[in-house]
């Protein structure tokens, strides 16, 4: 036993909570949850994260730390026309789509097929929005972005993974030292769930929910996987899927999304700083558990405290918190000369914000950039039978 797993737990609890709160807030706005469905969201989340990680960790005898889907997050904020029981229905699918890749080999082994570079693409496409936001409220509120801004890149400079967290900490300062926050409510009390009945609408089940499962599976789980075996663990899959896609299930009735594999977070609990001995690291996993317990009884005053905040606070921290993830899904869409075109049209369609049937345009992204990419293979193949 070591303090350093009590630090590891809580500095990556911390970074986890503190850098994407405000994408979470943006996706319950974006579906029209109330304050109690909010509440209910971020407490369920966090409730998932304490019984994935602490089982997980424990039952495997490794670090596994878990984390809400951000990138879902971003794609749930960038929707719009769906309502909270819609969204509910179409989190339950990315739930029971994340049981189904544990439980039926052929259905994972389809969905790893997807190229890496056009899931990456309907990616960037998603982020960008939020990236963009951060200039655009420089522009409204140049006296409380511009400073923050400057905090995020020099703090990278010295550490990447406290930089939202400083941003944070900062626009906090600003906001309520400078007058651009509102008063905080005086009744403030500890969390509730609040049950929400989901409803199956089947634009919003394939605009939102399969475009959840896959932003789920590319950007978090799959990058999970990687940090834990770049650390020298062999976690095993569809077990740790089978887990957290049945615990997304049950809280999505709460107003939860989906449940994922920990990457930046989960790369602060497995390397030597958490303990020398690699065997010795799977205890970081409860003390990371506790800290989300505590998140999860006191999310209804850290979302009153949050909500207080400017609206161009909010879309500056959530903005800089998905930057990096931007920047690597960036690099990784255009990575493959042979697929750059497909997934440069995956990227502006889904960009674009298009929605036809009712569906949004990470799906039409997507469906876009297979198109595209089929259509070369295809092509490819006939020129070589001529030849």
């Amino acid at each position: 036993m070591r303090l350093s797993l009590v630090v590891s737990a809580v500095v990556a609890a911390l970074v986890g909570f503190g850098s994407t709160i405000a994408v979470i807030i943006a996706a319950a706005h974006a579906v029209g949850a109330n304050d109690a469905q909010t509440t209910s969201w971020v407490a369920a989340l966090c409730l998932s994260m304490a019984v994935t990680s602490g089982f997980l960790s424990v039952r495997y005898r490794m670090p596994v730390v878990t984390a809400w889907s951000t990138p879902g997050a971003a794609l749930i904020a960038a929707s719009s026309g769906v309502s909270l029981s819609a969204a509910v229905g179409a989190f339950l699918l990315a739930g029971l789509l994340i049981v189904l890749a544990a439980a039926v080999k052929p259905f994972g082994r389809l969905i790893e097929r997807i190229p890496t570079s056009i899931a990456a693409a309907m990616l960037a496409g998603i982020l960008i929005r939020f990236v963009m936001a951060v200039f655009e409220s420089a522009q409204a509120t140049p006296v409380l972005v511009l400073p923050l801004i400057g905090i995020f890149l020099l703090v990278r400079l010295f550490n990447p993974a406290m930089a939202v967290l400083a941003v944070l900490v900062a626009g906090f300062g600003i906001a309520f030292g400078g007058g651009f926050a509102k008063a905080l409510p005086s009744d403030l009390t500890i969390s509730s769930l609040t049950f929400i009945s989901p409803a199956f609408d089947p634009a919003t089940l394939i605009g939102l929910g399969v475009p959840l499962f896959l932003v789920t599976m590319a950007s978090q789980n799959l990058p999970g996987f990687a940090v834990l075996r770049a650390s020298g663990y062999a976690p095993p899959s569809r077990p740790i899927l089978a887990t957290t896609g049945f615990v997304s299930v049950v809280s999505a009735f709460f107003g939860a999304h989906t449940s994922n594999l920990a990457a930046i977070s989960a790369a602060i609990c497995t390397g030597p700083d958490t303990h020398p001995d690699p065997a010795k690291r799977w205890m970081v996993g409860p003390f990371y558990a506790l800290c989300y317990l505590i998140f999860a009884v006191f999310s209804a005053p850290l979302i009153a405290l949050i909500g207080a905040l400017p609206p161009e606070l909010i879309k500056t921290v959530a903005g800089l918190a998905l930057a990096a993830s931007f920047a690597g899904a960036l690099g990784s869409a255009l990575a493959d000369e042979a697929k750059r075109f497909p997934a440069a049209l995956t990227l502006a369609v889904t960009a674009s914000g298009v929605s036809m049937f009712g569906i949004g345009s990470a799906f039409w992204g997507l469906a876009a950039g297979l198109l595209v990419l089929g259509l070369d293979v295809l092509n490819s193949r006939t020129r070589f039978q001529r030849a």
